[in-house]
């Protein structure tokens, strides 16, 4: 009996964490601005990603640390796009892919 009720405690426990919903699509890149500067300490500039999905619009910021190039990311190309939570995955049409955390979801306005 005890095992029971720990087993529905780590489930009650575990249970928000894959509540959250996963988005995946393709859409075009709205903008990418680069975010913060560079120093001794960060020599890699971080980048923020913004693109539609279905509902919102999502500005995503890459890691700190991670090497990118501007230019593998036209604004108004196709990106593939991955978003569970405040994670998200941009993958652009040159096949890189850059691993990123949502910093602000926005209301699409409503299509009449």
């Amino acid at each position: 009996m005890r095992n029971v009720y720990i087993l529905a405690l780590a489930l009650c426990v575990t249970s928000p964490v894959f509540a959250a919903q996963k988005q995946t699509g393709t859409t075009k890149l709205v903008n990418v601005q680069p975010a913060g500067t560079t120093d001794k300490k960060h020599k890699h500039q971080q980048y923020d990603f913004t693109f539609d999905a279905q509902t919102h619009e999502y500005t995503c910021r890459s890691k700190e640390g991670d090497k990118i190039n501007a230019t593998d990311f036209v604004v108004g190309t196709n990106v593939d796009y991955q978003v569970k939570g405040n994670k998200g995955k941009v993958k652009g049409s040159t096949g890189k892919e850059v691993s990123c955390t949502i910093v602000r979801v926005a209301e699409l306005p409503v299509s009449q």
